[in-house]
């Protein structure tokens, strides 16, 4: 049986993806942050389902699940590790702390370096273990190549996922271990959904209040109506399976629109997310 790590299993991706991989027949191990989402999840998925209890910046507790796995695993290769565990933080960069960026940063780049470290030797750079070479899935977004303003940390983030990603690619080639970039649009998933949680009345005397207010109702937008998990979660699966996948697959919610924006002039497509936001200057 084929054994894959997803991080980041309790909701969104990472349980869609867990669920269909465990319907096709593998077996999963899924990082969660509680014990009672490690306790719900051995309900809902069954046997072939093992939780870790690890939160993606504690380096020391993702190294102790790298060595759970390698002992279940009884001397066979890891399938595929999906570093999925994010958050998205949203804020003018001239008034986000360094420590609210910084925690950007350290979930969604340093996470998957971590957890990229602990469980590339399972994937088949450790030559001791039997079985064929694993394969690495990164969760990106479309925000990995476009940034838009007010969510420059988590569009930061994902730059450097995807600049990661290649670098490793590359790397990883010394091992036959491949990397591949899944960036999807909006997905109905809680990190959005948690937009109506975040406290914004720090920015409340700030010029970039209203607009911060329009950002987390397109959030909110994106929580209830955009792409399904389990079509990122089918993407997941075929990156682990197919024959010669892509290094990189992008789905997003409005695929035409995305060409439209892509092919536009940056200065126009600054001026339509300007005026769409309020963010055009008083003279203009």
């Amino acid at each position: 049986m084929r054994s894959v790590v997803v991080t980041g299993a309790s909701t969104g991706i990472g349980w869609a993806s867990a669920r269909l991989l465990l319907d096709r027949g593998f077996r999963v191990f899924g990082s969660v942050r509680k014990a009672a989402d490690a306790d719900r999840l051995r309900g809902e998925f069954g046997a072939n389902f093992t939780p870790l209890l690890f939160d993606v910046t504690d380096e020391a507790a993702v190294l102790a699940a790298g060595r759970d796995v390698r002992a279940a695993l009884n001397g066979e290769t890891l399938a595929g590790l999906v570093n999925n565990a994010g958050i998205a933080v949203a804020g003018p960069l001239l008034e986000l702390s360094a420590d609210q960026f910084r925690h950007q940063i350290e979930v969604n780049v340093i996470g998957p370096i971590v957890a990229t470290q602990a469980f590339a030797p399972l994937l088949g750079s450790d030559p001791s273990l039997q079985g064929p070479k694993g394969r690495i899935v990164m969760i990106s977004s479309l925000a990995g190549r476009n940034g838009n303003p007010l969510t420059s940390a988590y569009s930061a983030s994902k730059h450097a996922l995807e600049g990661l990603s290649e670098s490793l690619r590359r790397e990883l080639m010394l091992f036959g271990i491949d990397v591949i970039i899944i960036a999807p649009g909006a997905v109905k998933t809680p990190i959005w959904s948690k937009a109506e949680e975040v406290d914004i009345s720090a920015y409340q005397n700030s010029p970039y209040f209203p607009a911060l207010q329009k950002v987390r109702a397109y959030m909110l937008s994106f929580g209830a109506s955009g792409l399904p998990a389990e079509k990122i979660a089918q993407s997941v699966f075929e990156a682990l399976t197919s024959p010669h996948p892509s290094v990189r697959t992008q789905i997003a919610p409005n695929p035409l629109q995305e060409l439209v924006a892509a092919w536009l002039p940056k200065r126009m497509v600054d001026r339509i997310i300007a005026r769409r936001l309020g963010l055009m200057p008083p003279a203009a």
